[in-house]
């Protein structure tokens, strides 16, 4: 595979995502990698309010994400992040409350890898992307809440939090279980 290249989600590349997230019918039934906003997804969205709301933060700058894109321009994945504030739904939340220590700085929530990309390293690019957006806003510690696959076959489209592998793999520590398979992880990240 050519070499991959990260750029930052902002109002520049929102028509990169946007085709992206248009190429791939809306992404999760139309959710525009919303789900994880205070907004939420669901009952009484649409996608098309998904798509607006989705843009209106990115202009406001409360969107934030790593886009993945190959040599020839195409975007083909992203590593959703930002401050608890910005992304306060996460899997799990009622068992991440009952042990939840200070909140972190940062949390990484969701990936997208377009389906014709996807086992190439796109999710990796991606997340080392995101941490140096993080580091460049500053740095802190960052969470996550990826799925542990080990030993179990899971299909990569439903692997939007990622894989606990994929994080360690990054340095982050995990610090204890959520769910069955999921997993609350750590990172700090020094400022750029």
């Amino acid at each position: 595979m050519k070499p991959l290249q990260v750029r930052p989600l902002e109002a520049s590349t929102w028509p990169d995502f946007a085709d992206l997230v248009e190429r791939n019918g809306g992404v999760w039934g139309g959710c525009w990698c919303m789900g994880f906003h205070p907004e939420g997804v669901g009952r009484g969205h649409t996608p098309e309010g998904n798509r607006a709301t989705k843009e209106a933060r990115v202009r406001a700058g409360t969107a934030h994400a790593a886009l993945v894109y190959t040599e020839d321009g195409t975007c083909v994945g992203w590593c959703q992040f930002g401050s608890p504030g910005e992304l306060p739904r996460i899997k799990a939340k009622r068992a991440y409350e009952a042990t939840a220590p200070t909140p972190p700085d940062w949390r990484i929530t969701c990936f997208y890898v377009d389906r014709g990309h996807r086992k190439m390293g796109v999710a990796a690019a991606a997340l080392a992307g995101a941490l140096d957006e993080i580091a460049r806003l500053g740095g802190g510690r960052v969470e996550s809440y990826p799925e542990n696959t080990e030993g179990r076959k899971v299909s990569s489209s439903f692997l939007h939090t990622g894989t606990l592998a994929l994080f360690e793999a990054a340095g982050f520590a995990p610090e204890r279980k959520i769910g069955k398979d999921r997993w609350v992880v750590s990172r700090q990240v020094a400022a750029a």
